[in-house]
């Protein structure tokens, strides 16, 4: 099988010391390989936005190894991930995170722009990114001239730009109504269709139901794993996986 474009290898995370540690993540093992979306879900506190900070490189594990297109993240020192996190990572946060005063194509070419490349280019690539999730005619609003649905797709538009391998969604639906959210997923579907590897934290099961495994978590370690079916309604909607 073809190399995992994400791979978490035995990782643990603790967060203080002593008495009053907390073990956010417990030898956790997950592989994510091109083309799938994988959701992971539990109840709060189970350690999926830690998951996912670390499938980042946002902050770095208490022991074990996350590796993204075979690159250990933790051996990377500040730059180097934070490059990593411009180039191959896009990660779509539940309260959006635009810059108002940035435009919707300022913000999608930003990542773009501060990896070096030249403005006209990163715009370019901010337009193709803001078509693909279509809305190509909103690029010149600001953040507050959008509805929450327009924002969250700026924020999956930023997440794609530059064909990010990897792309890490934190409840991108939790602010949404359900038909903008079955929309943000479908875009997100369609991006790992297109060879992609996604994560998904989500507590809502109608949109984990859009990935191909589901990861549950408890108290910091992976209890169960399953494929996901996709139900009737996708059918019924014309959406496909």
């Amino acid at each position: 099988m073809n190399q995992p474009v994400l791979d978490l290898r035995d990782v643990s995370r603790v967060h203080g010391s002593g008495s009053t540690a907390v073990h956010a993540l417990r030898s956790v093992g997950v592989q994510v390989y091109a083309g799938e979306l994988v959701a992971v879900m539990g109840p709060s506190g189970s350690g999926k936005s830690t998951l996912l900070t670390l499938a980042g490189g946002l902050d770095r594990p208490s022991s074990g190894s996350v590796l993204v297109e075979g690159t250990a993240l933790e051996s990377l020192d500040q730059g180097h991930r934070a490059r990593m996190r411009r180039t191959a990572i896009g990660y779509v946060f539940q309260d959006f995170n635009l810059i108002p005063a940035l435009t919707a194509a300022e913000n999608v070419a930003l990542p773009r722009e501060l990896d070096g490349e030249r403005s006209r280019a990163a715009r370019r690539a901010a337009l193709a990114a803001l078509t693909e999730v279509g809305i190509g005619e909103l690029a010149d609003r600001f953040p507050d001239e959008l509805s929450g649905g327009q924002q969250q797709r700026v924020a999956i538009a930023r997440a794609v730009v530059g064909e990010r391998r990897l792309i890490l969604a934190d409840e991108p639906t939790g602010a949404l109504d359900t038909e903008t959210g079955e929309d943000i997923l479908g875009l997100l579907r369609a991006r790992c269709d297109a060879g992609a590897a996604g994560v998904l934290v989500t507590h809502e099961a109608r949109y984990a139901a859009w990935a191909d495994r589901v990861v549950f978590l408890r108290d910091g370690r992976i209890v169960d794993e399953t494929r996901a079916d996709r139900p009737d309604s996708l059918l019924e909607t014309g959406k496909t996986r």
